[in-house]
């Protein structure tokens, strides 16, 4: 596999990382991931805007962020996945230096690696959904920006794994935020229902596909708190990600959302979704 290292491409096995990376030592970085279907990249300008304000919040400097789309698509070439669908992952940390809390010297040069993957969609989990649970939120108060700090992610969604589930929803002073590795969203009588954007949730490309989806398919939707109290009474609920697209919950908790199967707006977007990438990628 080529990857791009540090403004080169080379074999995968080749990349060595500093043990001073401050990745390493702080999970102090960053890191993205665009989908490519049939070699063309979905949303890469949105996907990039979003890293480059992450690199803005945690000031790491010395890239610009618009300047890995073109490495992205020389790796869908060079690792021949022009004719399938793939997943780009991008990794920003703020370089190796001497380990100590604050920032490097001026001029420390950032890590930066890009890897294309072949990738397919879960078609089983989007045809028959899955199950979640809920978790309590133990993140930072800056989940809107998409740093490589996962810890509590990782347990999360690991709490998910041994209860049989595939996501964890967080919850927080009794207000549903978000998956462990996803953007949830809920329907109540054919209402699209999407928690508001906090410092809390991550501001997620999909959702904002998936709500443009909604409007152009006439389904109604509103953006506002969702109380963990509200789940009995919500028909349907979605996670949504870059990889996943679409996969319906359905339950939480070992109790049925709805009738215990996906409901019909998913369905309805999951249609839309698929036809807008169709059209935009």
């Amino acid at each position: 596999m080529m990857v791009h290292f540090n403004g080169q491409f080379l074999e995968k096995t080749q990349v060595a990382i500093s043990p001073d990376d401050r990745g390493f030592l702080f999970a102090d970085g960053l890191y993205e991931v665009i989908r490519s279907y049939s070699g063309r990249l979905f949303r890469a300008a949105e996907h990039l805007e979003r890293l480059a304000h992450g690199l803005k919040e945690l000031r790491i400097e010395g890239l610009d962020a618009r300047s890995l789309q073109p490495i992205a698509e020389q790796l869908i070439t060079g690792n021949k996945l022009e004719g399938t669908d793939a997943i780009i992952y991008f990794q920003v940390t703020r370089g190796a230096a001497p380990r100590t809390h604050e920032f490097p010297a001026a001029g420390t040069p950032p890590t930066v690696y890009v890897q294309a993957r072949a990738y397919s969609r879960p078609t089983k989990l989007q045809d028959d959904g899955a199950a979640a649970i809920l978790a309590a939120d133990q993140r930072w108060s800056r989940c809107n920006i998409k740093t490589t700090g996962l810890l509590p992610n990782i347990l999360a969604r690991q709490q998910a794994h041994e209860a049989g589930a595939f996501e964890a929803i967080f919850t927080r002073d009794g207000l549903l935020q978000e998956g462990s590795h996803s953007s949830i969203l809920f329907v109540k009588k054919d209402v699209l229902v999407c928690p508001t954007l906090t410092n809390r949730i991550l501001p997620s490309i999909t959702r904002e596909v998936v709500i443009k989806c909604a409007a152009a398919e006439s389904i109604e939707y509103e953006i506002r708190s969702c109380r963990e109290g509200e789940l009995a009474t919500f028909d349907e609920v979605m996670m949504l990600g870059t990889g996943v697209e679409i996969v319906p919950m359905t339950s939480v908790n070992g109790r049925k959302i709805g009738h215990g199967y996906p409901g019909r707006i998913t369905r309805k977007l999951q249609k839309a979704f698929r036809d807008h990438v169709a059209v935009h990628s």
